[in-house]
């Protein structure tokens, strides 16, 4: 059986989209604490893969998870998919009655919930639902949505509610007193698989490479001709974004998604021609990617 690493504790976006993605495969689910123990369990070979969110709809790339990538011990990336970052309003469902009697106007739903226990993305990306329906409400942060949902069940309060996955809601034995109340319904997070040896995966015809550009130094114009490999040979580039090498200030490295294989011919003639330009190319990973609509209809 398999050991799986992901950002925890259970009932995350993580270990959710984990078992989504792994469903129907026997496989034992590990969570850890931090992303770069995460990163670590595949390294030391505690876990034989690693999952890492690496880009979300709302608020773009994951930049601390780009720098384990590119700054930590090397592991190639496997596989990536996409899944919706859905969150719920979760709690202790009102006793029957309480509500008062049919000829009173009804109650809100969310009378005497005071507090909201969760992190500070969630509860951002859920603003419009919170000030409509829950105006004054006092807000606690922690570390992760599944902890403000265990707290919530510790509690045993009425009074708190926690932002989170139906798995923390199932989990935890709570009460889904709203479903996807997130400001945007295109919330979806992209996560990568990392890890030393290949998972069986089920048959896709997407696939991606990703690259790590370093420019020479003095080349003016060099970027234009790395954009320019590609162009010509009609690689077409998903994603291009700049960090800094962190070796001295104004040296930064180019982080390129191209849709596209190694296995491909025209990828590895592109990446040499940029070689021959003077700048280094490292190959993170050449992978098949799963859209979640795609994993939805095959699993």
């Amino acid at each position: 059986m398999k050991r799986i690493a992901y950002l925890g504790p259970e009932g995350t976006v993580s270990d959710e989209s984990a078992r989504h993605f792994f469903q129907g495969e026997a496989h034992q689910f590990i969570p850890y604490r931090l992303i770069s123990d995460v990163y670590g369990a595949a390294v030391s070979g505690e876990a034989a893969v690693s999952v890492i969110p690496i880009e979300n709809t709302i608020d773009g790339s994951v930049k601390d998870h780009v720098d384990l990538l590119v700054h930590g011990s090397p592991l190639p990336i496997q596989a990536e998919w996409v899944y919706p970052s859905v969150q719920n309003l979760i709690g202790y469902r009102r006793g029957a009655g309480e509500a008062g009697t049919s000829d009173e106007p009804k109650a809100s739903p969310y009378a005497g919930i005071r507090k909201i226990i969760s992190i500070e993305v969630a509860i951002a990306q859920c603003r419009t639902f919170l000030k409509n329906n829950l105006p004054g409400v006092e807000f606690e942060f922690v570390n992760s949505t599944a902890e403000g949902v265990k707290r919530v069940m510790e509690a045993k309060d009425e009074g708190l509610a926690a932002i989170g996955t139906k798995l923390a809601a199932e989990m935890y034995g709570l009460d889904l007193l709203a479903e996807n109340i997130t400001d945007h319904q295109n919330n979806y997070t992209r996560f990568i698989l990392v890890g030393m040896n290949p998972p069986e995966l089920r048959p896709t015809e997407t696939y991606k490479t990703t690259i790590l550009v370093t420019l020479p130094e003095d080349y003016p114009g060099a970027l234009h001709q790395v954009l320019s490999a590609f162009a010509w040979r009609r690689v077409n580039l998903s994603k291009i974004e700049s960090r800094p090498t962190k070796l001295k200030l104004g040296s930064y490295y180019f982080y390129i998604d191209i849709e596209g294989s190694m296995n491909s011919v025209l990828l590895p003639a592109a990446i040499a021609e940029i070689e021959a330009l003077g700048c280094q190319v490292r190959v993170l990973g050449s992978y098949p990617t799963y859209l979640y609509e795609q994993a939805h209809l095959e699993v």
